[in-house]
């Protein structure tokens, strides 16, 4: 299984180049360049000439980008813009609905991240997932809220979503792939109100979430960050653990195999 930690992963518009090193800067785990939803329909074809000599000019700049969707026009030339840039490492995939989506994009030799944001993709997530080429998935609950016609906000909303999450989490870990990406948290003025949603997500088993905000991900970051006491007791076991026993006690608990790897996984998201 990859072991890739991504906590953040921060959208930049690809029609604003001027932001593209701000984002790099902002300290988020990974920048997506934004294809799709965040650029007008008439910039799309300037937004892969913006990123293009952005990355032609810095070769050291990793990104991913959000393709445009499988049935928009401008979705092969995202595509072929993706595959022939070294400094993309990943892309995005949006509106994916079925295997075959997945594997267009896959064609890239580029990682795919496929959101799941309508009730067909969440129908056919089980062959989403085992798509080969497919690296982790991530949460669309905005649009996927709009497609079953969900009340935002409500009680059942949040339900009928948080049994979309954990069908996320049980394929992702049945195909293989790393935690999943929560969705974005829409209010950029609500570190609360994100910081909240971030540790519900993340008790779901999540690994953090898409952002639009700089100043969004130091809040996940923060949400995610490990106590001092877990982290403590993570370095106990861990160091319990290093004589190589299968079985072993820490602070009169037993510790196998889940609850060391349990501690590591605490110890790296620190």
């Amino acid at each position: 299984m990859p072991s890739s930690i991504a906590r953040s992963a921060l959208f930049v518009p690809g029609s604003r180049p001027e932001r593209f090193a701000k984002a790099l800067a902002s300290g988020a785990d990974v920048v997506i360049v934004d294809f799709e939803d965040a650029v007008e329909e008439p910039l799309k074809r300037i937004a892969r000439d913006h990123l293009g000599q952005f990355l032609t000019t810095n070769t050291q700049a990793r990104v991913l980008v959000r393709v445009n969707a499988p049935d928009h026009t401008e979705h092969s030339a995202d595509l072929a813009f993706c595959k022939q840039h070294p400094g993309v490492s990943g892309v995005l995939l949006p509106k994916v609905e079925n295997a075959a989506q997945v594997g267009a994009v896959a064609a890239t030799g580029k990682p795919v991240w496929p959101i799941i944001e309508s009730a067909r993709g969440l129908l056919n997530l089980a062959e989403i997932a085992n798509a080969p080429g497919v690296e982790r998935l991530s949460f669309g609950g905005l649009d996927l809220a709009l497609d079953l016609n969900l009340s935002s906000g409500s009680d059942a909303a949040q339900f009928a979503l948080d049994q979309a999450r954990l069908a996320l989490i049980i394929h992702s870990r049945v195909a293989g792939l790393v935690a999943p990406l929560d969705g974005v948290h829409p209010a950029i003025d609500d570190p609360e109100g994100l910081r909240r949603s971030i540790r519900h997500a993340y008790e779901m088993g999540f690994a953090g979430a898409l952002c639009i905000h700089p100043r969004q991900v130091p809040v996940i970051h923060a949400a995610l960050a490990p106590s001092a006491e877990d982290l403590a007791w993570a370095r106990r076991v861990v160091d319990a653990g290093s004589a190589g026993a299968g079985a072993y006690q820490v602070d009169g608990q037993m510790v196998d195999a889940p609850v060391l790897l349990r501690a590591q996984r605490l110890l790296a998201l620190a």
